[in-house]
């Protein structure tokens, strides 16, 4: 990735052929449609190059890490770019050039942009310019000013850009709607990934920072405030919730360094929350049959599973919290969960690991291949 342009690459899915790409293939929010990390209607190819079972490739402009959403036959992808290409690319050389810890990349203005293209073709549909404006805080110099993913719930597409606003825009690329939640002040000046979740007409969005840490939900027609609740002693933070219908209520599932928490949709209350999670809390939860699984592994492991229709106050060895596993969980990857199964990889490393999602017990690790040089 350079500091001009990116590339975004489809490899060629049975949910993506031609004349398929339907509901059923869509991939609406960063987590996909069952915010779990599978995708049930994809049939993907073990093998590909930048010539086989590759659709189409098509340079993107500007730098982000937003992962690109599909739906109704349209990729959307957020990024940002330069006002001055070339006081950026000055500003990431001098960050790849300092000894000292972070290599932070200093502010330059940005035109923050949601593109749409075709999902068959790679045609660019439309590009919308969310706002210019000029970063207040620095990022980190693998990162960028566009790490949340855009999301859609088929009516509208939400372009999330942390400091510099949240905007709505209908399937046609009208802006409706924007909403200002301030500046965070990121940790290390780190830089913002959080994306927002979305439940119905509720949008759902986590605002851990070095300052007033807070969670808000917006009116996703309008984008007001619905209700804003603190998150007391909740440092920096990059998870995205999840939303989730389990013990009777509508819940949002919020992992953090000082404490995971269940909150009711309807007005923010704390249902329930546990101690455990590492410093720099990155991985999304994950969901299945009424249980949510939390992660964390930077500094530490942990994997809590939390049974949230028993869930209520403070879990620590209570039934609320089913079982907990502190092996090579990842710190920046989040889980994957199919047929009650856990996969997740160790730190950023390349162990996999393999757990029962009912019992928490090992199924398999596995570690790639040592490659024999042979001798010298």
């Amino acid at each position: 990735m350079t500091c001009s342009r990116r590339t975004i690459a489809l490899s060629l899915l049975s949910a993506l052929a031609a004349g398929s790409i339907a509901a059923a293939g869509d991939w609406p929010s960063w987590r996909g449609p069952g915010n779990s990390g599978f995708a049930p209607a994809a049939d993907p190819p073990l093998q590909w190059s930048e010539e086989r079972n590759v659709r189409f490739k098509v340079d993107v402009p500007g730098r982000g890490l937003a992962s690109p959403i599909v739906a109704n036959g349209r990729v959307y992808l957020l990024t940002t770019v330069p006002l001055d290409a070339g006081a950026y690319a000055e500003s990431m050389e001098v960050a790849e050039a300092k000894q000292e810890f972070p290599p932070d990349v200093q502010p330059v203005g940005q035109r923050y942009v949601l593109l749409a293209y075709h999902a068959g073709t790679g045609e660019l549909l439309w590009k919308r310019t969310a706002v210019e404006k000029t970063p207040h805080e620095s990022h980190y110099v693998a990162s960028s000013w566009a790490s949340a993913s855009a999301l859609t719930d088929g009516k509208r597409i939400y372009a999330h850009f942390g400091s510099a606003g949240t905007y709505a825009f209908d399937l046609g690329g009208k802006l409706l709607w924007s909403a200002d939640l301030g500046d965070q002040k990121t940790r290390r000046g780190f830089g913002e990934g959080s994306s927002p979740a979305i439940h119905g007409e509720r949008l759902v969005i986590n605002w851990d920072h070095e300052g007033g840490s807070f969670l808000t939900v917006l009116d996703a027609a309008t984008g007001k405030v619905v209700w804003k609740v603190d998150r007391p002693d909740e440092p920096t933070s990059w998870g995205t919730p999840m939303v989730v219908e389990a013990g009777g209520r509508t819940q949002i599932v919020v992992t953090g360094t000082g404490k995971s928490r269940g909150y009711d949709l309807k007005n923010g209350e704390v249902i329930w929350e546990v101690a455990g999670m590492t410093v720099n809390s990155i991985p999304t939860p994950i969901h299945a049959d009424g249980v949510a699984y939390l992660t964390s592994g930077y500094r530490g492991n942990m994997l809590q599973a939390v049974d949230l229709g028993k869930a209520k106050g403070d879990l620590w060895e209570r039934p609320g919290l089913r079982w907990s596993y502190d092996r090579d969980t990842p710190y920046v990857p989040s889980p994957v969960l199919v047929n009650e199964r856990i996969y997740f990889i160790k730190g950023n490393g390349n162990v996999l690991t393999s757990l029962n999602a009912k019992t928490g017990k090992l199924v398999y690790k596995r570690h790639p291949p040592l490659r024999h040089r042979g001798r010298r």
